[in-house]
């Protein structure tokens, strides 16, 4: 059993080279995993690239397994690969929302009192005036990321951790894709997928509200410098759009 990593919800071993076990991190996060190991099953044929498809090995404690992803962490982004994302999301997002919510995949309410009470910077209450109204129609992966999307040789191989999959935005896993990646790789995503003005609008949205669960999560676990750096991480992002071509007053 070699360890792997971990992320805010679960820690990850690989066991014989082929496995991957994954352990819930802190409380309330046992019933995530358990959704994995329900929805996973069904949703992985739908889609063109590996994903996980975990199974329940212990109960008591909670640990779920699941074959092993092919691939590494992106450190390069080229056209083919946002083509592939694209064709990826495509799917994904088409998959047809009560059957998720049949086996338990639910909407997330974003927590803009915790954001305004907790994250206070300038501009902030006119960023959180636009989270109003946005969609939440679509089957979404909710996380994606660099450390989400798999590849190598030049092109995806997998796309893995599921536990934020909720009925949202489509926007949501656009935000990185579009906003935090070289023009060819974001061009290449968007022409295959079909973004409209509107869509990339929203995802850049969500790219801008990323930080701002890391400011709660570092609040939450009782860590300043998790929460400084999401802190700083919002100044940054709100410089795109809040205050384009200018810094922060």
């Amino acid at each position: 059993m070699t360890y792997l990593g971990e992320g805010w919800d679960s820690r990850a071993e690989l066991v014989d080279g082929r496995w991957v076990d994954r352990r819930p991190r802190r409380a309330g996060i046992g019933p995530q995993l358990l959704r994995e190991s329900v929805v996973m099953p069904w949703l992985a044929p739908r889609l063109p690239l590996p994903v996980p498809v975990p199974v329940v090995v212990s109960n008591e404690p909670l640990v779920v397994r699941h074959e092993l992803v092919p691939g590494e962490e992106l450190t390069s982004l080229n056209a083919t690969q946002g083509r592939q994302l694209g064709e990826f999301l495509l799917a994904l997002h088409a998959t047809p929302v009560a059957e998720a919510e049949q086996r338990g995949v639910g909407r997330v309410t974003l927590p803009v009192e915790r954001f305004r009470a907790e994250v206070d910077v300038p501009g902030g209450e006119e960023f959180l005036a636009k989270l109003a109204g946005l969609p939440a129609d679509t089957l979404v992966h909710g996380d994606l990321g660099p450390e989400h999307v798999l590849g190598r040789d030049g092109v995806l191989t997998g796309v893995i951790d599921f536990g934020d999959l909720h009925i949202g935005d489509a926007a949501v896993d656009l935000a990185w894709a579009l906003h935090a990646t070289p023009p060819e790789f974001a061009d290449a995503l968007a022409e295959t997928y079909g973004v409209t003005a509107d869509l990339r609008a929203r995802a850049l949205i969500w790219y801008q509200l990323g930080p701002w669960d890391e400011v709660l999560y570092g609040n939450d676990i009782g860590d300043p410098a998790v929460a400084a750096e999401g802190l700083a991480g919002v100044r940054d992002r709100l410089r795109i759009g809040v205050f384009p071509g200018g810094e922060l007053p």
